[in-house]
């Protein structure tokens, strides 16, 4: 027989797995074990203080409303926070522990809770008084960043840490994903953010072949070990990007052990960035491995269509340019895998139109991305043209083959036909023949037919913006 805590805990979690992403469900939700129900009092064992702390913050009330809806409005839930070989088990009622945070004290954490606290007696004298770049790109901010569900997880951790740098448990905070998903505009963002509120503290971005080259120059060149040690010890946000690149280099990992034991110890905010997660990194020591996977780690994945298109629009409004909808569609809808690369596109695009004095259309995009995408671009079949047209309007094939002078059959043909005008490498007559057996002079009056619609209709217009997202996606 299932005792009782389980069931209601079974019963909360069909609740919360409605309501939350596949990502989050599997990363948050999945490792709880329930472990006792006492006077209405559900407990839950959590692997960390981490899983704790963010359970507050983001699903506080998601939690709550599952676990009322089981057992009423007296219902509570206490935390069980097991430390493995740390003495007792932490316990924290919901949303009734002492707001730590807000005095400055950091949250209990197992690795430094009976640690003497270290005192370095080579700090550089005045470091805090020195005005230190720390090489954040201002236009790296969180305005500019763009939520999607590829990153929404990333980016509410990265907002936390903002707001209470080191005083989260997501310190080190590693996030990884493909090149030109947005790791380094991210990192940075939290960096220009805590600079924002916190003025004093000493922010430092640098990637790990520039940490790596002034790690290599104070050895052989000054040797000035001890003076590189200690500048990125006395630093309050140390931001590094690319840390994958120190495979391999044992004297740098070895190095950069002791400068993220020291700032970890003295509760200093670490944010790491690299192309895959910390179990995929090869030729890293294994001891910086798991310090990598103390705090959180998360993935930015591909962008949707949807924050694609979000992303060019903040693009473009920031440089204070105009561009057709439909364009904007046709480029997100045909560079998915690299947000740099969108971007990219978009500049090139804008310089060639300047150049030749231009209107930008799709047509201007395509051999745009021709020259500059470095991606095998589908072929568009006129068969595909035709079911999108058809599914689009409610038709029958049949029906818009037919003879029929019906005027919304006869110009979704037309249609039919601009759109193969436009997107196929046929001719006229091998578009006519395919699309109701129509002469090439039929199908030169048709684009025409609807390149002028296009042009003085706005609802049309925005209904070949639709058909033409949904072709690019079919």
């Amino acid at each position: 027989m299932v005792e009782e805590y389980k069931k209601v805990w079974a019963n909360c979690l069909k609740v919360i797995k409605d309501n939350v992403t596949a990502e989050a469900y599997d990363t948050w939700f999945a490792p709880i074990v329930p472990s006792r129900l006492i006077d209405n009092v559900l407990t839950i064992e959590v692997p960390t203080s981490f899983f704790y702390e963010f359970l507050e913050e983001q699903y506080i009330d998601l939690l709550r409303k599952a676990l009322r809806k089981e057992l009423g409005n007296t219902a509570k839930l206490e935390y069980s926070v097991k430390i493995v070989n740390e003495g007792p088990t932490i316990k924290y009622p919901a949303q009734d522990r002492p707001d730590l945070r807000n005095k400055g004290i950091p949250y209990p954490n197992p690795n430094t809770q009976n640690e003497p606290k270290i005192i370095n007696p080579f700090a550089i004298p005045g470091l805090k008084k020195l005005e230190i770049d720390p090489q954040l790109n201002p236009i790296y901010n969180f305005d500019n960043f763009i939520e999607g569900e590829c990153n929404s997880l990333a980016r509410s951790a990265g907002l936390s840490i903002a707001h209470n740098p080191g005083k989260t448990a997501f310190n080190p905070m590693f996030i990884y994903g493909n090149s030109g998903l947005g790791k380094t505009h991210l990192a940075q963002a939290i960096g220009i953010e805590i600079k924002e509120k916190y003025p004093d503290k000493i922010v430092i971005y640098v990637d790990a072949r520039k940490f790596e080259s002034q790690y290599v120059d104070a050895v052989i060149t000054k040797n000035k070990v001890n003076d590189f040690l200690y500048f990125y010890q006395m630093v309050d946000i140390l931001i590094i990007d690319d840390v994958h690149e120190f495979a391999g280099k044992t004297g740098t990992q070895n190095t950069f052990f002791h400068i993220f034991n020291h700032l970890h110890r003295m509760g200093k905010q670490l944010i790491l960035t690299s192309d895959k997660p910390p179990a995929e990194l090869q030729g890293m020591e294994q001891r910086l491995l798991s310090r990598f996977k103390c705090g959180l780690f998360t993935e930015l994945k591909l962008p949707d269509l949807e924050t694609r298109i979000a992303i060019l629009k903040k693009k473009i409004y920031n440089d204070g340019i105009e561009l057709r909808e439909d364009v904007i569609k046709y480029l997100a809808s045909n560079i998915k895998d690299n947000i740099r690369e969108m971007e990219g596109a978009l500049v090139s695009l804008l310089a060639q139109s300047t150049l030749i004095k231009k209107e930008i259309t799709i047509e201007l995009a395509s051999e745009m991305l021709d020259k500059l995408v470095n991606t095998a671009k589908r072929d568009i079949t006129i068969d595909e043209i035709k079911k999108t047209v058809c599914e689009y309007f409610g038709m029958t094939l049949d029906k818009l083959l037919s003879n029929t002078r019906k005027r919304e059959i006869v110009l979704s043909r037309q249609i039919a036909m601009y759109l193969s005008k436009n997107h196929t490498k046929y001719s006229s007559i091998q578009i006519g023949d395919q699309i109701g057996g129509k002469d090439h002079t039929t199908v030169l009056h048709a684009w025409k037919t609807v390149k002028n619609l296009i042009d003085t209709d706005k609802a049309f217009r925005k209904t070949m913006e639709n058909l033409e997202t949904r072709l690019l996606n079919y």
